[in-house]
């Protein structure tokens, strides 16, 4: 009978909702055709957070942003507000007697996390756009919470990081088909090329910096010996595909942090010491400022703009007498290089610089693309915003986190005795730091776009050195009690 009673539950709230449903829709009402997907979503937050997570970052690469002009304000639908979900899920857990793990709570890259948030909160409150601020702190912690701090704990099943990958690679290729048709219809020509990924991305710095962020991830998958034969075809006709793409995008950016990841990488497998690397960066400072004027007399005479023809386009990289995106970002950083010398320790307020900055513009720094509206993007910079925005600790946290993030995934890459954790642990680096190097030029990490990927990487790191890190005498002592590592459970 309680079988029956069960069934005929079932049948009657299927009737009940097809009935309510015809009534909608015969008054034009069309939203309850969502309210099982809405079901569906809220029992993941409950008995499924995980795949929520996953589901997540599939949708990233395919959310549009939605902007509100009146208050300057805008949210990318569907991802952010399930993240906003997952941040409420979490600290409802948190505060229901949750125990997260003491672990991941002190490695190294989440204490200068922590270290990052809290001066973020501190120079909220000081903010001379309280509002604008309270909203970037709050987006900040829907993108670190899920993707770092969730993600260490959905990472510690290590197939959940190459589904955590390809998830976001999938969809992100059906962005680049869209892109790619939409823009062979202008002849792939540079200007079009600007825009054709929108809605999905904004511009083409934004799409080329996550292109090269996974260029580097697949290119290491096709060449995984313990993949299959298949796999490593597939991951190897995506990475074509991500190098095409990344080509059309014309970001100049994404293509010199490509090089530069391979230069890092190069020197890693070279076995050259860190403190060799140090010495040359030195040299190179030293030499760049005892010759800078003439340094700069010499980038000045390149008057090579932008153009459809990649060796000029390559060429116009260092263009910085005539070329109007160049010129642009050397006015945005003098402009917040004068906000930091006004308030050095504190910063205007997180999230403020592009509503703020353009009084600090100077006449003769302006370009035909500059503007005083703050609705062309932000500082251009990872680096140089934060330190306007949250004075000169802003900076300091942000350089923990690269400084901390390099040194763990190369003690992981040195000190595995297996290879796929090795693997792993160099793409992940490799990803990083293209996104490190671009965020010299652009800075993304206040969209989703590039905050799950760039998030999601530090947290599979901090997962590695967790929970799947051995060195020799580890493995020794887990075979000899018979006890497997975790990623071969």
């Amino acid at each position: 009978m309680t079988d029956k009673v069960k069934l005929y539950w079932v049948y009657g709230i299927s009737i009940a909702f097809i009935a309510l449903n015809i009534v909608l829709i015969l008054n034009e009402f069309y939203w309850s055709l969502l309210l099982p997907l809405v079901v569906v979503v809220l029992l993941m937050y409950i008995f499924a957070l995980d795949k929520l997570l996953l589901l997540i970052t599939f949708l990233t690469p395919l959310a549009v942003v939605l902007r509100n002009m009146d208050v300057g304000l805008g949210v990318s639908l569907p991802t952010e507000p399930l993240m906003f979900g997952v941040l409420v899920i979490f600290f409802l857990k948190i505060f229901s007697g949750f125990r997260y793990d003491k672990k991941a709570l002190t490695h190294p890259i989440s204490i200068t996390i922590f270290i990052s948030l809290s001066w973020l909160l501190i120079s909220t409150f000081t903010s001379e756009m309280l509002i604008v601020s309270i909203k970037f702190f709050l987006s900040r912690l829907w993108f670190v919470v899920p993707f770092f701090f969730v993600g260490i704990i959905l990472f510690k099943k290590f197939d959940n990081i190459k589904k955590f990958i390809w998830l976001y690679v999938i969809s992100l290729v059906g962005v680049i088909f869209y892109t790619l048709i939409n823009h062979s219809q202008y002849g792939f020509d540079e200007e079009t090329g600007h825009w054709v990924m929108t809605p999905f991305y904004n511009d083409h710095t934004a799409y080329g910096a996550v292109l090269a962020m996974f260029i580097p991830v697949i290119l290491g998958f096709s060449l995984n010996k313990n993949s299959t034969r298949s796999h490593r075809i597939i991951a190897f006709s995506v990475f074509i595909l991500l190098i095409i793409a990344v080509i059309f995008s014309y970001s100049r950016a994404a293509w010199v942090s490509l090089v530069f990841a391979l230069g890092i990488y190069i020197l890693i497998r070279l076995k050259v010491r860190f403190s060799w690397i140090a010495a040359v960066f030195v040299v190179l400072v030293i030499m760049f400022f005892s010759f800078q004027h003439q340094i700069i007399d010499t980038l000045e005479r390149n008057e090579q703009d932008s153009s459809t023809n990649f060796v000029e386009h390559i060429k116009s990289i260092y263009n910085i007498s005539s070329d109007a995106s160049n010129l642009e970002r050397i006015n945005r950083w003098q402009a917040a290089i004068r906000m930091f010398n006004e308030r050095p320790f504190l910063g205007w307020g997180p999230g403020t610089y592009q509503f703020l900055y353009a009084p600090f513009q100077r006449s003769k720094e302006k370009t035909i693309i500059s503007t005083n509206a703050g609705d062309l993007g932000n500082a251009h910079s990872e680096y140089i915003g934060p330190m306007a925005e949250q004075g000169v600790l802003g900076l300091i946290t942000v350089l923990l986190i690269i400084i901390y993030s390099v040194i763990t995934a190369l003690k992981i890459y040195k000190k595995s005795v297996d290879q796929e954790v090795r693997l792993i642990s160099m793409l992940m680096l490799m990803g990083l730091i293209t996104y490190f190097v671009h965020g010299l030029l652009n800075n993304f990490l206040d969209t989703d776009k590039a905050s799950v990927p760039v998030w999601g990487f530090l947290a599979i790191i901090v997962a590695l050195d967790i929970y799947h890190t051995r060195d020799a005498k580890e493995a020794k002592e887990a075979i000899e009690t018979k006890e497997l590592p975790e990623i071969s459970k």
